[in-house]
């Protein structure tokens, strides 16, 4: 059913679960040029990044829109508990705000002519209420060593903010990407600042990109994401999956459907994300891409329970390597980046693996039991609240 009206849903017409398929809702060009302003600037951010340019349906219309059904014995149910916590937990204006607010102090203060990016989730339409920002300073491009430059610079940094009055607790990550982990005390947000990450911005894009391509995808892999970290599979510091890794793997199944929600962009749109692109193109890149417009008309509910079902049942942990690049499964080859490894998730753009992080089998066990016990559990109770407590789940700010 699709209509410019509002419509009314009756017990007996639920199936069609047309409140997801309105016209004016599908019918949108993105406009990027209207979402990234670039100054004159070679690298500089705009003052903020605000929701309402997105090329999303406005919360308040979505909102009342749900409100017409009634939820009791409705198979709706669970599509309309997935749209409710996104709602409530996806993040707003003023979150972003925020965090641009001290991106921007720190760009002044510091006095430099090195450019802060504001990355991850911040901007890549997947963030919540309560997610961390992700800075990346940039030097120039190429690649660093890791091992010296990076520790090397964020060392520097690291005494540099001792001197600001609103940073709180810096903290040096010596990881494989280090990191300077710090607290913004005007705003309470957690920062993770990189060095040269630049892989990271073109990520940020692209995943921007599916992630206003088709209005489902972003609140499926909120909830996945709440999911995870609700069962203790969504934190890379402790061998588990990465958020990066989860939205990925939510793209895949979405890809290779029968009926794909989404398109793959980087095969349909190979300019628009070359991996070798100038840094300070890679916002407007994907300028000219239109909305997918997807034959599969599977209620988020339905996304919710397949992606389950795909990774508790379908996939092949031991055989395959997940691409979003190419949209389907690659064989897993016994070459350094996938041999002896229990989770392979290329990233798109340097081809590494995301899921490195799981390198304990019990870790890797503890993941797929994650996955098969909550897909059992959700097709015989068609209800979030027995795989992800709601009540549990809103936001603390």
């Amino acid at each position: 059913i699709r209509s410019s009206q509002p419509i009314k849903i009756v017990p007996k017409e639920a199936k069609h679960q047309a409140l997801f398929f309105i016209k004016k809702h599908t019918d949108f060009k993105l406009d990027w040029k209207r979402i990234f302003k670039w100054s004159g600037a070679r690298f500089s951010i705009p003052t903020a990044f605000c929701t309402h340019l997105y090329p999303f349906p406005p919360s308040s219309s979505l909102v009342r829109e749900t409100h017409m059904l009634q939820l009791s014995g409705n198979p709706l149910l669970l599509s309309q508990q997935i749209l409710n916590l996104f709602h409530a937990c996806e993040q707003q204006n003023d979150d972003l705000e925020k965090k641009e607010q001290c991106r921007a102090a720190l760009q002044r203060d510091i006095q430099t002519i090195l450019p802060f990016f504001l990355a991850g989730s911040s901007l890549n339409g997947f963030g919540s209420r309560s997610s961390d920002a992700d800075l990346c300073l940039v030097i120039e491009e190429g690649k660093v060593n890791h091992r010296t430059d990076a520790v090397y610079v964020l060392s520097l940094v690291r005494k540099l903010f001792y001197t600001l009055s609103y940073i709180e607790r810096p903290q040096l990550i010596r990881a494989k990407v280090p990191i300077l982990k710090f607290r913004d005390r005007v705003s309470g947000v957690e920062f993770d600042l990189n060095f040269n990450n630049t892989v990271g911005i073109r990520n940020t894009f692209l995943l921007r990109t599916y992630a206003y391509v088709e209005k489902r995808v972003r609140p499926i892999i909120l909830v996945i994401k709440k999911w995870a970290s609700h069962h203790r599979i969504n934190d890379a510091s402790r061998g588990t999956l990465s958020s990066y890794t989860l939205v990925l793997m939510v793209l895949h199944y979405l890809q290779t459907l029968p009926e794909p929600v989404i398109p793959c962009l980087q095969m349909d749109y190979p300019e628009c994300f070359n991996p070798k692109m100038d840094l300070h193109l890679v916002p407007s890149g994907p300028s000219n891409i239109l909305a997918f417009v997807s034959k599969n008309q599977s209620s988020l509910g339905d996304l919710l329970l397949g992606f389950l079902k795909y990774y508790a049942t379908v996939f092949k942990w031991d055989k395959h390597v997940i691409s979003v690049r190419e949209a389907k499964t690659l064989p897993k080859t016994s070459c350094r980046e996938w041999r002896d490894k229990f989770i392979c998730v290329e990233e798109p753009f340097d081809r590494t693996n995301t899921a490195r992080a799981v390198h304990e089998k019990v870790k890797f066990e503890a993941i797929k039991a994650e996955f098969t016990e909550s897909y059992q559990v959700l097709q015989l109770r068609k209800d979030l609240n027995f795989i992800l407590p709601l009540k549990n789940t809103r936001p603390k700010r």
